[in-house]
């Protein structure tokens, strides 16, 4: 049977359905995508068999159904240099070779029988459904990602907590030293529920999901999950366990603020750290009469910076320390101009809002203090 394609559709799908498979996979057909060749489209599934990417590419001319497994890294590399123009391929059942012909040249690789694949495992049909601008998830995962834990000691806080409010939704990200709550209320999704999303799940869907698009509908139940798009589908299962109680950590009284511009503070942050002790990173924040002073030392090499912020600040002196690394992740990933910081005192967290607030899409990071070694 044979096939024609758009070169660079199938390329684009072929690189996002890859970013789900393992780098060492327990079956070696998992290092392939299935083909799925019908109804003018290909659909393609790549997974590692707990994550299952599922996307369609619309096919210029077919001549017969096919299905069949090719070597993902060997299909990509075969067509990832070529120039937009129409794929031929050229698919012998008998022999299980894959013929590519395209305006300068051609290429064959082996497929595999495609009947090994593991398939996904449905969605349970009571499973519960909310749908999603696609703006709200984005800017969930982006503010939240960067504060998930890395180790694997709580599973729980390796992903982002999606918390569900019958007038709004909560996104929640923490490893024990940053913490991060977007509330957004422009979603109302009449119901309360929950669900921990995995790192790994939500960097793909950060990746692939375009700005076009206007809203994905998830459907989860108590193991899994599925994100819908219009050009693909997302199985994964889901972090099980109770996320910590994010709201109870958070300062309610905070007297000492003060508002600084986020761009030079950022600028400030990158010129301090390189003097901050390299394993912890500490970093003195002093507040006093409309100035913010960050200093960073390293007494093993004999090291210090010292940087003079202007910012709104009127009230009694106060320092923190902080980690520099935190505190310039947090200012990087905020998207406003000025950033307002919320102390309580040295020994409590320090909160980092947006000094425009946003009653819509409330934004807050939270920083847990170091003590300071004076």
């Amino acid at each position: 049977m044979k096939f024609t394609v758009s070169s660079s559709a199938l390329y684009s799908h072929l690189s996002a359905a890859s970013k789900v498979m393992g780098a060492k996979n327990s079956m070696p057909i998992l290092d392939c995508f299935l083909f799925n060749v019908r109804d003018n489209k290909i659909t393609i599934t790549a997974s590692d068999s707990e994550k299952y990417f599922i996307t369609s590419v619309e096919i210029i001319d077919m001549t017969d159904d096919a299905m069949f497994c090719v070597d993902a890294k060997k299909m990509m590399d075969s067509i990832k240099e070529l120039a937009e123009q129409p794929l031929t391929f050229e698919y012998i059942s008998d022999t299980h070779e894959l013929l590519g012909f395209h305006q300068s040249g051609s290429f064959s690789v082996m497929s595999q029988d495609a009947e090994p694949f593991p398939l996904q495992q449905d969605i349970n049909p009571d499973a519960t459904q909310i749908t999603l601008p696609t703006e709200a998830l984005l800017n969930g995962i982006s503010r939240c990602l960067f504060a998930t834990a890395n180790d694997e000691i709580r599973m729980v806080m390796t992903g982002i907590y999606i918390d569900i409010k019958n007038d709004h939704i909560i996104f929640a990200g923490t490893d024990g030293r940053k913490l991060v709550r977007n509330i957004n209320r422009t979603v109302q999704p009449g119901f309360e529920g929950g669900f921990i999303l995995p790192k790994k799940i939500a960097s793909i869907i950060k990746s692939v999901v375009g700005k076009d698009c206007e809203s994905v509908v998830l459907n989860f139940d108590n193991e899994k999950a599925l994100i819908q798009a219009p050009e693909f589908e997302l199985y994964f299962r889901l972090i099980e366990g109770r996320y910590p109680n994010y709201n109870a950590v958070i300062p309610v009284s905070n007297p000492y603020q003060a508002t600084v511009d986020r761009a030079s503070l950022i600028g400030a942050l990158k010129r301090v750290s390189v003097f901050c002790n390299q394993s912890s990173g500490l970093m003195k924040v002093h507040l006093e009469n409309n100035l913010m002073k960050l200093t960073g030392q390293d007494n093993d090499y004999a090291t210090s910076a010292e940087e003079n912020l202007y910012c709104e600040y009127d009230n009694s002196p106060i320092s923190v320390g902080f980690s520099s690394q935190f505190m310039l992740e947090i200012a990087n990933v905020m998207d406003c101009s000025n950033l307002t910081l919320q102390l309580a005192d040295p020994s409590r967290p320090g909160i980092i809002v947006p000094a425009e607030a946003n009653e819509q899409d409330e934004v807050l990071m939270l920083l847990m203090p170091m003590m300071l070694n004076e």
